[in-house]
């Protein structure tokens, strides 16, 4: 059932409910008060005519009149139950059954009883005990008939069944128009995201009202659209520069390929070689890249870290020595001891991972000649391993960007790098709740600082293994 048609018959019964019952406790009281009124009124008149015949009076027609308005029946009768008088004239048919005169003139206080004597249905019946001057026992019975008022219950209780009906049909109306009136937003909404193809990421829900339910929810799936088409923009991107990465290599050995398969393996051995030789170091760039892939990958699903506490320096030494042999010379690559220790605690291997990222690209942006530094030390609370070079360094607008993956400063110079390097660096230290903070100088120079968490966070500490013996 649409939720439309739910909520116009969650109110519909509620409201039917309250009329149900108001209608109900209404008739009740009204019929009460109805019954209560014959019942008074008989009452008064017989205490009317008891205090007249009490002073010795004779009942004249004005009082006669008077007594008998509304439908009153009066008698009066002698101390053995005898009718003397009966106002106004009839023939009861319930004569033999009045006996409340008897219960008055016994007890000599009033009473009542309901019986039929005015052959009009049933009778509300009050006598008085009244005794004359003369010494004369007298009882005054005054009565009235249901009957009229049993008519005027039921017509009263017609109209308010036929009030509560047309009340409830109202209020399914009401309720149905209100129901649409209230998800008229949400059919806007559907609208719109039916018409919504991954194409149209770009467009946005409405927002009727930004302050309701609806408004809310509306506003937090149109951030989620918007998250979603970064993404999917990111994505997009990121495919188009992997395989334009891969296709360059891909062409070379296709072409070296054919060169050998068509001629060089037979006729000139020499360019057979230099063909293998493109052939294996392409094979190797494509590696290089394809592991870069996989390890973005894995840092954005969340792998796994496996973390101890660690000697940051002697994994920056390390690093330092393997880029120092890399360099072979060409540049002076070296690595500043610290006088203590900096543990901290972090998943090794990725650290030296960075640790060589940020060292490999200090080498290759450097002149020959220059130099490359490596230290380690603290900042307020975390420990630091720092890069410096003397290197070309990076422009103030392109900062911001050297850290998208796929891009390259100076392509010209890139020495075949895919441009992805920093971009895992950077992803690893947000892995371990850090960052790497970047300051550099057109002509003078870099320094690229990893900052890290003396103490892991506590999402990283369940995989913590027990602390490894430091590298010397």
């Amino acid at each position: 059932m649409p939720i439309r048609w739910r909520l116009t018959l969650f109110i519909a019964l509620a409201i039917g409910a309250i009329l149900l019952v108001l209608g109900v406790a209404l008739f009740f009281m009204l019929r009460e008060v109805l019954l209560s009124t014959v019942e008074d009124t008989a009452e008064r008149r017989a205490e009317d005519a008891a205090r007249i015949i009490r002073s010795g009076q004779t009942l004249q027609a004005d009082d006669v009149k008077e007594l008998t308005l509304d439908g009153v029946f009066v008698i009066i009768r002698n101390g053995e139950g005898d009718v003397l008088t009966d106002y106004p004239d009839r023939t009861s048919e319930g004569e033999n059954e009045d006996r409340v005169w008897k219960k008055a003139l016994d007890n000599g206080h009033p009473a009542s009883d309901k019986v039929e004597i005015s052959g009009d249905g049933l009778d509300y019946i009050y006598a008085v005990p009244a005794r004359a001057p003369q010494g004369r026992a007298r009882v005054v019975e005054a009565g009235k008939s249901y009957k009229p008022t049993r008519e005027e219950i039921r017509e009263i209780g017609a109209i308010l069944a036929a009030g509560i009906g047309v009340a409830l049909l109202l209020s399914i109306a009401g309720a149905y128009l209100l129901a649409g009136t209230a998800l008229r937003p949400v059919e806007a909404v559907t609208a719109t995201a039916r018409e919504m193809g991954e194409r149209d990421l770009g467009k946005r829900l409405p927002v009727a009202n930004p302050k309701d339910e609806i408004g809310r929810l509306t506003t937090t799936i149109n951030g989620l659209l918007a998250r979603l088409d970064a993404a999917l923009s990111r994505q997009r991107r990121f495919a188009a520069d992997a395989s334009h990465e891969l296709r360059t290599p891909l062409t070379s050995i296709s072409g070296h390929a054919r060169m050998l398969d068509e001629w060089a393996l037979d006729g000139d051995k020499e360019t057979a070689h230099r063909s293998v030789g493109t052939i294996r170091r392409e094979a190797g760039r494509m590696r290089s890249l394809v592991e870069s892939l996989l390890t973005l990958t894995r840092g954005d699903e969340g792998a796994p870290m496996e973390v101890g506490r660690y000697d940051l320096g002697a994994v920056a030494k390390e690093a330092t020595e393997t880029a120092g042999a890399a360099a072979e010379g060409r540049v002076s690559v070296e690595f500043v001891s610290n006088e203590h220790e900096t543990t901290a605690i972090f998943d090794r291997e990725r650290v030296m991972q960075v640790a060589s990222i940020l060292l490999e690209n200090a080498v290759k942006f450097t002149p020959e000649g220059g130099s490359v530094t490596a230290s380690v030390g603290e900042e307020d609370g975390s420990v630091a391993l720092s890069v410096s070079d003397t290197g070309v360094g990076i422009s103030e607008d392109q900062l911001p960007l050297i850290y998208k993956r796929f891009y390259r400063a100076d392509p010209s110079r890139s020495a075949g790098g895919a441009g992805l390097g920093l971009s895992i660096a950077r992803q690893i230290a947000e892995a371990h709740g850090g960052q790497i903070r970047t300051e550099s100088t057109p002509g003078k120079g870099s320094t690229f600082t990893l900052l890290l968490p003396r103490n892991s966070p506590g999402y990283l500490t369940s995989a913590e293994r027990p602390t490894e013996p430091s590298a010397e």
